[in-house]
């Protein structure tokens, strides 16, 4: 069997920077989508791929085993975005998802890592192949949420798994056979959470041609809000006679440029104006001075404007931020964000709960308390709070069993 792909990435219409990056190295392809924000979830992203592009002391496993390679590189992309993390104060708490799909004669292997997908589409129908690593799936399977109620929840972006978490990182497996006209998607969850499945597969089935599926599924989640990155791999199962294959002879780990189109990591070109000081004519008049100093004026008070309209802009934008964190050892709700300019804290205590902080922490989808689970509003909050204390009392263990005076004994209930 032979593999095409087409892939798209963009940075979206609310984000700064993107955070997704790809990898398109036959026979791996994958997608990463890094959290922290500010503090490097781009760094997370491109430094797993990278890893897994030229993955340390798995070369003896490739050989025998080109999916048990692939799972080492995994691994040590854990190790590696951990490791930097640790050692850098300025992305400490920054990880990402993997889901990376193997391409190995008639079969696929799939590995994955958080709520980044993976799809087939065979037979006109589009199967997901992964299960996200987030609350609300866990909430689904548990039976406290409904499928359908999963896809708008408010909190469905908080993850319980992702590289750079824990060092005993656990990566889902799958291998399925392939057949001429399989499709593979391969997305980010800024494609899922703007596009419906069936409008993601009304596409693939409409769109013959990889490179223009990638395009039009980008294209649709930034019509749709675009409120995240999205990235986009479609990948082809063809016959032997069909063409080369995609990415036989060229690796890609890719953010998007300035026009959301794929652009190699460390190609975008740095923008440089040189600056050029005009001084005044010698023996100019009165009038060209003053024309001048009105122009300083009309700038000055341009730029005054410009900085007293970012620092109510960024006001208004800090009042409608919510995040839960560490208070004094308390998990506690904040409004604002987990930041601070100038030696001004963006945020402050809204309440302080009675949970243990420490407690928290060492449960695993809870270690991003010590900088701050963001939210979109006060009621999220909450939901997290509410749920951090259901799961602290499922780890403790019930009270031990008084003996009974009563003949017949009685259960004491469970924690």
């Amino acid at each position: 069997m032979r593999f095409r792909a087409g892939v798209r990435t963009d940075v979206g219409r609310l984000r700064e920077r993107n955070e997704d990056a790809y990898l398109i190295r036959d026979p791996v392809f994958a997608v990463a989508d890094g959290m922290g924000g500010h503090r490097g979830g781009d760094v997370a992203s491109a430094l797993a791929l990278e890893s897994l592009d030229a993955p340390e002391g798995s070369d003896e496993d490739s050989n025998s085993d080109p999916f048990a390679g692939l799972l080492a590189g995994i691994k040590e992309a854990n190790r590696r975005v951990l490791e930097r993390g640790e050692s850098d104060a300025a992305l400490k708490g920054m990880g990402t998802t993997l889901t990376a799909v193997l391409a190995e004669d008639d079969r696929a292997h799939v590995a994955h890592v958080g709520d980044s997908r993976a799809y087939l589409l065979r037979g006109g129908m589009l199967q997901q192949l992964t299960e996200d690593h987030t609350l609300v799936q866990r909430m689904v399977r548990e039976g406290r949420l409904k499928p359908d109620e999963a896809e708008t929840h408010p909190q469905r972006s908080i993850l319980t798994r992702a590289l750079g978490i824990d060092d005993d990182l656990e990566v889902d497996q799958l291998t399925l056979d392939v057949h001429p006209g399989d499709r593979l998607l391969i997305c980010s969850d800024g494609l899922t959470s703007m596009v419906s499945r069936e409008r993601i597969q009304e596409i693939l089935l409409s769109e013959p041609d990889q490179q223009l599926a990638a395009d039009r599924l980008v294209e649709v989640a930034i019509d749709a809000g675009g409120d995240d990155n999205v990235t986009v791999i479609v990948l082809d199962v063809l016959d032997e006679g069909d063409g080369p294959s995609s990415g036989e002879h060229a690796t890609v780990v890719s953010t998007s440029s300035s026009d959301g189109r794929p652009a190699r990591t460390g190609s975008l070109p740095a923008s440089a104006q040189a600056a050029r000081t005009v001084g005044p004519a010698e023996g100019a008049g009165r009038r060209k001075r003053r024309r001048r100093a009105g122009r300083i004026a009309m700038w000055t008070g341009i730029l005054v404007a410009v900085v007293v309209a970012s620092l109510v802009g960024l006001r208004l934008y800090v009042d409608r931020q919510w995040y839960v964190g560490d208070n004094a050892g308390r998990v506690a709700i904040y409004n604002g964000i987990p930041a601070g300019v100038l030696g001004f804290e963006l945020h402050h205590v809204q309440e302080t709960t009675d949970l243990d902080t420490a407690e928290a922490l060492r449960l695993g989808p809870w270690r991003a308390l010590r900088d701050g689970i963001t939210v979109n509003s006060l009621s999220e909050a909450e939901g997290v709070v509410e749920q951090i204390r259901r799961d602290i009392l499922g780890q403790e263990a019930p009270p031990p069993t008084e003996p009974s005076p009563s003949p017949s004994p009685t259960a004491s209930p469970s924690a």
